[in-house]
């Protein structure tokens, strides 16, 4: 018989822990590989299984879900070592709606899940990261790296994401990379996916929501979307309005460092963050 790979002996351990009968590959992403499993024949699960690279950071991510203890977000039902077993969520992403005419409803949705996750609850995680260290990337950049005409812009984010950090909020567990296309449709509801497990300033957990849904640029850069947006995540959650606006644009900032560092265009982020700088300017 060959040798297993390591991925195969991951999951055959985890299908005889768990007692799971069948195993579908779903996934591989940068950072892990989903399989969709069954339990007795009857109830579906998710297996996803980290990649060394990324697993600390996906490990706090699934400590955060544990701690969410399925409230606004799919449900662990175990951990072990760089395996998590969790609901499975095969309905479509909130970013159908928001593509698809219905983005209000969309940017409902998530000023309600917002308030699901930000509950507060005993025993949160130790190890989560302090929001301030993940933007680094942002303060530690080389403006060199971005285009002559964009070097404003950036100087703009990272001067608004200064003075936010300058002035704290209490700190509380952030999903860190909450959009549309990280939430999805169940029968309990519109589910969170993928924390990154933060903690910091709760107005920072809506900064990513402004650049999507995945591939909308042009709904993202609009003016009305954009006052739309800070409106509903203000009133619903009572949040200040200029600080959410802020860490929207210090966010497309820092979206658009991170890609800069990977090579890829940040020709969408360049389109987006103009805008949401009046908006917080404006605010």
């Amino acid at each position: 018989m060959m040798n297993q790979s390591p991925i195969e002996t991951a999951l055959s351990r985890a299908l005889i822990r768990w007692s799971l009968t069948k195993s579908t590959a779903v996934a591989e992403t940068p950072r892990s590989w989903i399989f969709k499993v069954e339990q007795n024949g009857r109830n579906f699960g998710a297996l996803k299984i980290l990649k060394p690279l990324a697993a600390a950071e996906e490990g706090r991510g699934g400590r955060l879900l544990q701690y969410y203890a399925g409230d606004g977000a799919a449900t662990v039902f175990d951990i072990h070592g760089d395996t998590i077993f969790m609901e499975w969520l095969g309905g479509p992403t909130l970013g159908a709606p928001a593509r698809n005419g219905r983005d209000d409803e969309a940017t409902a949705a998530l000023a309600s899940l917002v308030a699901n996750l930000h509950r507060p609850r005993p025993d949160r995680p130790d190890d989560l990261q302090p929001l301030r260290e993940r933007f680094e990337a942002l303060f530690q950049a080389d403006i060199r790296a971005w285009p002559h005409t964009a070097r404003d812009l950036y100087a703009r984010a990272s001067g608004i994401a200064l003075n936010l950090f300058d002035k704290p909020m209490p700190a509380i567990p952030l999903h860190g990379d909450l959009h549309h296309d990280n939430i999805l449709s169940s029968d309990r509801g519109w589910l969170a996916i993928d924390p990154k497990g933060l903690i910091g300033d709760p107005h920072y957990e809506l900064a990513n929501a402004f650049r999507n849904p995945y591939g909308a640029v042009k709904l993202a850069a609009d003016p009305k979307r954009i006052n739309a947006m800070a409106d509903t995540f203000s009133s619903r959650l009572g949040l200040n309005r200029k600080r959410i606006l802020g860490f929207a644009a210090a966010h497309a900032g820092l979206s658009a460092c991170w890609d800069l560092t990977a090579g890829n265009s940040i020709t969408a982020d360049l389109a987006i963050l103009p805008h949401l700088l009046s908006a917080y300017d404006q605010a």
